[in-house]
C-alpha cells in the first residue's frame, strides 16, 4: 500500500471513485443506523424488546459515537486514518449483520445492544478520518466541492433516514434495512481499496486516557440509564436516584481528572473561549432536538396507525429542505454573521416542535401539520449547521482546532442520543401510565383510544421545544454579531 502524510510535498489528489467511497461509508451511520427513529415501533414488536430498551437501544449508537469519536480521531493521528476507515467500515459490517440477524425472544435485546454499540463505534472511526482524509486528498475548489458532497451524505443521509426505513420495512422487512447497510459497507471498502495510508509525520506515540475514557463512560451510561428507565422504576425511586447520583459523581470526578492530566481525553481548557463554549451548547442543544423524529413518528404508528413507509413519508421536506438549503446558512452568515442564522435557525426548530405539539386535531389535519413541521425542522438545521461549526473552530487558535473539531463532533452526537434519550423517555413514561382525566375526550377530537399517545407526545415535544429555545438565547448572547461575515475592504 502506498503511504503519505499531511505534510507531504507532492499531494496525492483524490478523485471521484474515492469520493463515492466516503459517502457510501458515511452513509452507514445516517442513512441506515439512524433509520431505527421510525421503525423502533416495529422491531419492538416483532423482538418483544420493551419500549425503555429500545429507547437506549435507538440512543445508544449515538452516545457511542459521542464518546469515541476523540479517542479514534486521535488513534487515527498516529496509526493511520485509513487504517481506522477500514475498521469502521468492519464494525459497521459486524454490527449491521448483528441486527439484522437478531431472533426474537431473551436474546433480542442484549443482541441489539451490541450491535448498535458497534455502529456507534463505526460512525466514530469513520466520521473523522474521512473527512480529515478528504482535507488531505483535495484542495481549493475542489476540496470544497468534496466537502459538500460528504456533507450531503451526512445531513442528507439524516434526512432520507426515516423515509428510506419506511419504504424498506413496509415492501422488505426492516432486516433489510440493515443488510442492505453491511452490503453498502463492502462496497465502500471496495472502493477504497487503493486508498493510500495517512497520518501525521511528526505524531508522537498516542497514548489513550483511558481512565478519562471509563469516567466519561460510565457518567454517561448512569445518566442514560435514569433517564429511559426512570419511566418505568420511577424517578424518585431508590434506584433511578442511585444512577442519578452515580452519574453526576462520576462526571465530577472527570471533571477533576482531566483538568489535572496531562493526556487528557477531554481538553476543558477549550471551554475558555466563550464564544467556542457557546457554539458548543447551541450544537449539543439542536441535536437534541432529533428526539422529535421518533416521536411524532411513532405517534402516527401506535395512534393513527400508519405503517413505517407512511409515517416515513412526513419526513421527505425534512430531507429536501436539508438540501436545499444547507448552503443557505453558509451565505447569511458571509453578509450577516454567524448569530442570527444560529437564532433563526433555533427558532424555525423550536417553531416546527411547536406545530408537533398539536396531537388533539384529527389525523388528517395533524398530518399537514406534521408534513409542514419537518419541512421547517430541515431548513432551520440547514439555517445553523455551517454557522454553527464556523462560529466554534474560527475562535480557536490553530494548534487547538483539532481538538475543538473534535469536541464539536462529540457534541453533536451526545445531543443527538441525550435527546433521543429523552424525549422518547418521556413519551414512553407517559403513554404507558395509562393515566388519563376525564375532561381529556373534550380536549382531543376524533378517536378516544389513543389518546395516552396523544397526551404523551405533548410533553415530550415540549423538551424538545425547550432544548430549540435554549438554543436560540444561547446563540443571541454567546455568539459575535459579525462572527464569520465576510468584511469588505
Amino acid at each position: 500500500m502506498k503511504d503519505f502524510n499531511s505534510n507531504m510535498e507532492n499531494r496525492l489528489q483524490g478523485n471521484d471513485t474515492i469520493l463515492a467511497g466516503f459517502i457510501l461509508a458515511v452513509l452507514t451511520f445516517w442513512l441506515f443506523a439512524n433509520s431505527m427513529l421510525n421503525i423502533a415501533p416495529l422491531m419492538s414488536r416483532q423482538l418483544g424488546i420493551g419500549a425503555n430498551s429500545m429507547n437506549i437501544a435507538v440512543s445508544l449508537a449515538a452516545l457511542f459515537s459521542g464518546i469515541f469519536v476523540v479517542v479514534f480521531g486521535g488513534l487515527a493521528d498516529q496509526i493511520g486514518r485509513t487504517r481506522i476507515l477500514r475498521i469502521g467500515l468492519y464494525l459497521s459490517i459486524v454490527g449491521s449483520i448483528i441486527v439484522a440477524l437478531i431472533p426474537a425472544g431473551d436474546a433480542a435485546e442484549p443482541l441489539l445492544l451490541v450491535g448498535r454499540a458497534l455502529q456507534g463505534l463505526s460512525a466514530a472511526c469513520i466520521m473523522p478520518t474521512s473527512l480529515g482524509l478528504l482535507k488531505i486528498l483535495w484542495e481549493g475548489p475542489a476540496q470544497q466541492r468534496a466537502i459538500s458532497f460528504w456533507s450531503m451524505g451526512t445531513f442528507g443521509g439524516s434526512g432520507l433516514a426515516a423515509l428510506f426505513a419506511g419504504i424498506i420495512a413496509t415492501n422488505l422487512g426492516w432486516r433489510w434495512i440493515f443488510i442492505l447497510s453491511a452490503v453498502v459497507a463492502v462496497i465502500a471498502l471496495y472502493l477504497l481499496k487503493e486508498l493510500p495510508e495517512s497520518k501525521k509525520e511528526s505524531a508522537g506515540k498516542y497514548r489513550p486516557d483511558w481512565i478519562g475514557i471509563l469516567l466519561f463512560l460510565a457518567a454517561i451510561v448512569c445518566l442514560e440509564l435514569f433517564i429511559t428507565s426512570g419511566g418505568t422504576l420511577g424517578y424518585l425511586s431508590f434506584t433511578s436516584l442511585a444512577l442519578l447520583v452515580a452519574g453526576i459523581v462520576v462526571a465530577v470526578l472527570f471533571y477533576y481528572y482531566e483538568i489535572r492530566t496531562t493526556n487528557h481525553f477531554f481538553d476543558f481548557s477549550l471551554f475558555k473561549n466563550s464564544v467556542f463554549s457557546g457554539a458548543i451548547i447551541c450544537n449539543f442543544l439542536m441535536n437534541a432536538t432529533s428526539g422529535i423524529i421518533i416521536v411524532a413518528l411513532t405517534l402516527m404508528q401506535s395512534a393513527a396507525g400508519y405503517s413505517a413507509q407512511q409515517a416515513g413519508l412526513l419526513t421527505l421536506g425534512y430531507a429536501i429542505s436539508v438540501i436545499l438549503f444547507i448552503r443557505s446558512g453558509e451565505r447569511m452568515m458571509r453578509k450577516i454573521g454567524a448569530r442570527k442564522p444560529m437564532v433563526w435557525g433555533s427558532l424555525v426548530v423550536a417553531l416546527a416542535t411547536l406545530l408537533l405539539m398539536q396531537t388533539y386535531l384529527m389525523t388528517e389535519t395533524y398530518r399537514i401539520l406534521a408534513i409542514i413541521a419537518f419541512t421547517l425542522f430541515g431548513t432551520g438545521l440547514a439555517f445553523f449547521a455551517t454557522p454553527a461549526t464556523t462560529a466554534a473552530l474560527s475562535n480557536l487558535p490553530a494548534d487547538q482546532s483539532g481538538a475543538g473539531a473534535g469536541v464539536f463532533k462529540m457534541a453533536s452526537s451526545l445531543g443527538a442520543g441525550f435527546g433521543i434519550a429523552i424525549v422518547a423517555g418521556i413519551f414512553t413514561s407517559v403513554s404507558g401510565s395509562g393515566d388519563t382525566q376525564d375532561w381529556l375526550p373534550e380536549l382531543f377530537l376524533g378517536k378516544q383510544d389513543n389518546i395516552n399517545y396523544r397526551l404523551a407526545a405533548i410533553p415530550a415535544l415540549s423538551a424538545a421545544l425547550i432544548f430549540a429555545l435554549l438554543s436560540a438565547i444561547v446563540a443571541n448572547t454567546k455568539i459575535p454579531k459579525d462572527g464569520g461575515k465576510i468584511k469588505k475592504n
